[in-house]
């Protein structure tokens, strides 16, 4: 039997609808990798957005999983060649959003989740207005945001330092998202961010199959 055409091809008691591109973005150590990690675990719809970068690999990252680590060169080479949604540079470390794979998975509704910084969301949405949803995770007070930097004990102190100071001026970018969250608590904050991703998937303008489903209904 041939699936109706306003029937999701990958899960047939779904509508079809357009994918979107779900944006976390927070100082560092406001939380946005723990609650991205969270929504991977508990949703099997929801892709890592994989990005380039020209800094080492940390302890436990595996290339091609947490990042696809390259050479600066390389990377010079492949904003030439326009391969990037976006990029950007941080801490003096090249990231980037490939392109190609991830607009070919919007139309068959595949949803990515990005943790990327205010830059990379900026040219994100610039790109891709339609199908990005950003959402920003702030912490509850910086003196909270300067324990936990200490607490992973990954950075030394000047890096913590150069991170506290970043802070403010990614926390001035709050009112460049659509959705701004506390994280207070992280339970809390996870089910706040994943009730935002599931308004969004039901959005009227995603959902692709709607014209043709009502069509059948009223006939």
């Amino acid at each position: 039997m041939d699936t109706p055409h306003n029937v999701s091809l990958t899960n047939p008691n779904k509508l079809k609808r357009r994918g979107l591109l779900f944006v976390l973005s927070s100082p560092s150590g406001a939380g946005k990798s723990t609650i991205a990690q969270m929504l991977l675990k508990s949703d099997p719809e929801m892709k890592l957005s994989v990005s380039y970068t020209t800094r080492a690999p940390r302890r436990g990252e595996v290339d091609g999983k947490h990042y696809h680590f390259t050479d600066e060169a390389t990377f010079r080479q492949m904003i030439e060649d326009d391969a990037f949604m976006e990029w950007a540079v941080v801490f003096d470390n090249y990231y980037g959003t490939p392109k190609a794979q991830v607009r070919a998975g919007l139309k068959e509704g595949e949803d990515y989740l990005f943790d990327i910084d205010w830059q990379g969301t900026q040219q994100l949405y610039q790109r891709n207005e339609t199908d990005v949803v950003r959402v920003f995770i702030l912490p509850p007070s910086m003196e909270e945001l300067d324990a936990r930097l200490r607490k992973r004990a990954t950075d030394s102190e000047e890096v913590i330092e150069a991170r506290m100071a970043r802070s403010k001026a990614e926390i001035s970018h709050w009112d460049g998202y659509d959705y701004v969250v506390i994280n207070d608590d992280v339970d809390r904050c996870f089910n706040r961010v994943r009730e935002i991703l599931h308004a969004e998937r039901v959005r009227r303008s995603r959902q692709t199959g709607l014209v043709d489903f009502v069509r059948d209904l009223m006939t």
